[in-house]
Parts: C-alpha cells; sequence; structure tokens
C-alpha cells in the first residue's frame, strides 16, 4: 500500500510538471487536485491518530476496529513521505565474487614541521560558559511556567512538559519547519498553525501528562503562556530552523 500510494503521488508531481512547462492549465489543475487529495488523506490520518489518542483516555470505545485502524494510520503515517521517496535498488542477486588489495606504498607521518591543529584555549568564563547559558534558559522557562499551572506539580515536572514534551511534539510538525525557516520570527509567532500545532501537541502529550495537558487544553491563559515561553527561553524557532539544517 505505501509503494502505490507514494507511485501514485510521484506520478501525479511528473503530470504536474510536464502540465506546467507545456502550459496547459487544466491538466495542471487535475495533477494537483490529485497531490492534495493525497496530502489531504495524509492529514486526515494524522488527525484520526490524535483524536483516538485524546479521546480514548476518556472513555472506551467498546469496538476493536477503531483501535486497529489508529494502530494501523500510526504505523502508516511515518512511511507517506511524499515527495521525499527515491528509486529502490535491488541488490538481493548481486554477488561478491572477488576482490582486490593494492599497495600504494609506504608513507612517513612527519612529526617535526608543518602546520598542527591547536586547541582552543579556555575562554574568561571557563569551560561552562554554554552550560551556564543553557541552565539561563531552562531558569527562565520555569520561571515562565510557574504560574500556568496549578496543583502539585514540581518544577521538573514543569520544565520537561514545556521544554521537552510540548516543545519536542512541535518540532515534529513539518508545517512549523517551513514557516521558521521562510518566515521572521515575528511572523512565525503569529501564525494560526502555531495555535493548531500547539493544540495537537497538548493532546498528544495527554497520555504522560494527563494534569498539566488537561489544564492547558481548558485554559486559553495556559495556552498563551506556554507559546510565549516557547518562543523565548524555549527557543523554538531557532530550534527548528537548526533542524531544517540537519534535515534538508
Amino acid at each position: 500500500m505505501v509503494s502505490r500510494l507514494l507511485h501514485h503521488y510521484k506520478v501525479a508531481q511528473e503530470k504536474h510538471k510536464i502540465a506546467m512547462a507545456e502550459d496547459d492549465v487544466r491538466a495542471a489543475e487535475a495533477a494537483q487536485n490529485e497531490l492534495n487529495a493525497l496530502v489531504l488523506f495524509k492529514h486526515d490520518m494524522a488527525a484520526y491518530q490524535r483524536m483516538y489518542a485524546f479521546l480514548s483516555q476518556i472513555f472506551d470505545y467498546g469496538n476493536t476496529a477503531i483501535e486497529k485502524r489508529f494502530i494501523f494510520y500510526k504505523r502508516l503515517l511515518p512511511l507517506l513521505a511524499f515527495g521525499r521517496e527515491r528509486e529502490g535498488i535491488d541488490l538481493s542477486k548481486v554477488i561478491l565474487t572477488h576482490h582486490a588489495l593494492k599497495h600504494q606504498g609506504n608513507r612517513a607521518l612527519s612529526l617535526n614541521h608543518g602546520e598542527y591543529p591547536k586547541l582552543q584555549p579556555l575562554g574568561e568564563s571557563g569551560s561552562g560558559s554554554v552550560q551556564e547559558k543553557e541552565k539561563a534558559h531552562l531558569y527562565e522557562i520555569i520561571a515562565r511556567v510557574n504560574d500556568l499551572f496549578e496543583g502539585d506539580i514540581t518544577e521538573s515536572d514543569r520544565l520537561v512538559y514545556v521544554n521537552n514534551v510540548i516543545k519536542g511534539k512541535l518540532m515534529e510538525s513539518a508545517i512549523l519547519v517551513q514557516q521558521a525557516v521562510n518566515n521572521s520570527q515575528k511572523q512565525f509567532a503569529n501564525s494560526p498553525d502555531l495555535s493548531d500545532e500547539l493544540m495537537n501537541a497538548i493532546m498528544d502529550a495527554l497520555a504522560a501528562h494527563g494534569t498539566m495537558s488537561k489544564q492547558a487544553l481548558d485554559s486559553e491563559r495556559v495556552r498563551e503562556g506556554l507559546k510565549e515561553t516557547l518562543l523565548g527561553p524555549g527557543r523554538l524557532y531557532e530550534a527548528l530552523r537548526e533542524r531544517s539544517d540537519l534535515h534538508p
């Protein structure tokens, strides 16, 4: 099924490319509709998965078919990398018959002259300057979220929830990565997709962090506080841009 869907997407891409080159508006529109339908299909599966994960914490569906569909979608979604598929090479019948080693002569390693890389000396702040900056970010996150959540929740719980769980979920969003790359931080902060993806991240994290997730889902103030914290000391925007550089 995966190969069929990926092939269908690739064929639609080729049709769209050819239609655009030939200035065939009708064919280009038809091909674009095929692409949009496949992308929408993927998004609908992701929405189903999130809703099931959220609602299954509240009540029992009493229908195993719904859970089976959730498991199927969960396994299928990561494989549907539309636009990033590559032609596979069948190596199943390749047999190593022989190999050769060639002597390229002896070489001496000179240790008495020439330029060698040098270690950077310690700065004025010592070797812990980066760690100190990271600690400052973490302390700022804790200070900002302390007033957002109520109840018997430790500072460690708050920090992990915001900086690891929620931020980690948002880092998985291809939509936010794209927007962080193509927009300024101010534009990114005002994106409606950021609020939608934040809500999705909260729902995904509900099972592991039920108390804080419920407060975040029930309170616009808490969600706004989370967004401001993630854009500030949480460095979500910068982290998304760095992720794009690591995974072009």
